[in-house]
């Protein structure tokens, strides 16, 4: 199939040729000839010159991603398998871990192929297709992940309906089907994940030195709120670490058996724990007007979130959330203020915890900040791509 020529506006040619990596519809001339998802585009300048190849892939990000900058480079199932080689190698060391058996093997752009990304949870591998054009390279991919990595089986999750939402179904693609829960570890701790239950698997990755430091160094003898806590993992690291009480709370029904299983497969009584199914914004006003104070408080909440009663976005609504986080948060206690929104940088993000304590009349220390692990490769070209932003707050009077 021969390669669909596309001009490049003028502004943008320069961007591309940087290496910045994603195709938008305002930054080329024309859309003529885009009809088949997993095209492969030639995007050149007004001269006709080569910029750079990529497919037709539409996301809500935009309208595919650039694969290759070298003219005599063709995206074929080579290209596939040289992508994930040097993913792999650059990963081996997580791959030697016996304290951690779940973690990112390839993650989009950041290792070259903008629209997908593949965890590794004990020998199976899970690739998550964000758009029907990187879904068309399937079977070149696996093919590619089977002549280079020992697999047990892979599953997968079609992330492309058009609301952009996840598509139901089975998952299972190849190898023999894990056994549920299929327990992972992450520096130690277990945790039980699921790969053909919907969207979610039971566990964020991006998180894990997040929880480490909680674990190691700010958990004993505290009492812990953990906020949007999903299946508790931020918990369960709290009360592995000595914590005095941990409290979870989540509007999700599931919430409630996801976090009571975490627990349990890590040899803590959950009895001992609170998880709590409630919107956490009616949890705040119930913990203030019961005068609840907690030591340490994680708010890590979706970057977008609706309920009944409430629209939740990280861009607008973070610092109102704070404040009502440093309300319940004891003096000298910590809170561990998250979010993965893309479209604020970490000077902006602490721009809202500045707000929110001077609103609160209250003063603060800012003791580390954390953004994606090393196995979330990002590219500097494509600041998008470094969504995570975590600071360690210290609530000093």
């Amino acid at each position: 199939m021969k390669d669909i020529i596309l001009t490049v506006h003028s502004k943008f040619e320069d961007k591309f040729r940087k290496g910045y990596p994603l195709i938008s519809k305002e930054a080329l001339a024309s859309t003529a000839g885009l009809e088949e998802e997993g095209s492969i585009i030639k995007l050149v300048d007004g001269r006709k010159q080569f910029i750079a190849r990529g497919y037709y892939g539409k996301q809500n990000k935009g309208l595919g991603w650039i694969l290759s900058w070298k003219e005599e480079e063709r995206i074929d199932q080579g290209f596939f398998e040289r992508k994930l080689k040097n993913a792999i190698n650059q990963r081996l060391h997580f791959f030697q871990s016996e304290d951690t058996t779940a973690f990112r093997v390839f993650n989009g752009e950041g290792d070259g192929i903008g629209g997908m990304t593949i965890d590794y949870f004990d020998g199976y591998y899970l690739i998550n297709w964000y758009s029907e054009g990187v879904y068309q390279f399937k079977n070149d991919i696996i093919l590619s992940l089977q002549q280079l990595a020992d697999i047990k089986g892979v599953y997968q999750k079609k992330r492309f309906a058009q609301s952009g939402k996840y598509i139901e179904e089975d998952d299972f693609v190849t190898g023999e089907r894990a056994e549920f829960p299929l327990i992972v570890k992450e520096n130690g701790v277990n945790f039980a994940v699921y790969l053909n239950e919907g969207a979610m698997v039971g566990v964020f990755l991006d998180q894990r030195e997040v929880r480490k430091l909680i674990r190691d160094k700010y958990a004993e003898g505290k009492t812990v709120l953990n906020t949007f806590s999903y299946t508790g993992a931020f918990s369960v690291f709290a009360a592995v670490g000595g914590a005095a009480k941990t409290t979870s709370v989540d509007l999700a029904n599931r919430s409630e058996a996801k976090t009571i299983e975490q627990f349990s497969i890590n040899g803590i009584d959950y009895e001992g724990q609170d998880i709590i199914v409630m919107d956490v914004f009616n949890y705040f006003k119930y913990a203030v007007k019961k005068q609840l104070k907690f030591d340490m408080v994680v708010l890590d909440p979706p970057s977008f979130a609706r309920s009944k009663k409430h629209t939740f976005s990280a861009a607008k609504d973070y610092t109102d959330l704070l404040k009502q986080t440093i309300a319940i948060t004891e003096k000298n206690g910590g809170i561990v203020a998250s979010t993965n929104a893309s479209n604020f940088d970490m000077k902006k993000f602490k721009g809202f915890i500045d707000k929110a304590f001077k609103d609160s009349n209250c003063s603060y220390k800012l003791m580390e900040e954390f953004s994606l692990p090393d196995d979330f490769r990002t590219i500097s070209q494509f600041k998008q791509g470094d969504y995570l932003k975590v600071v360690f707050i210290k609530k000093t009077g």
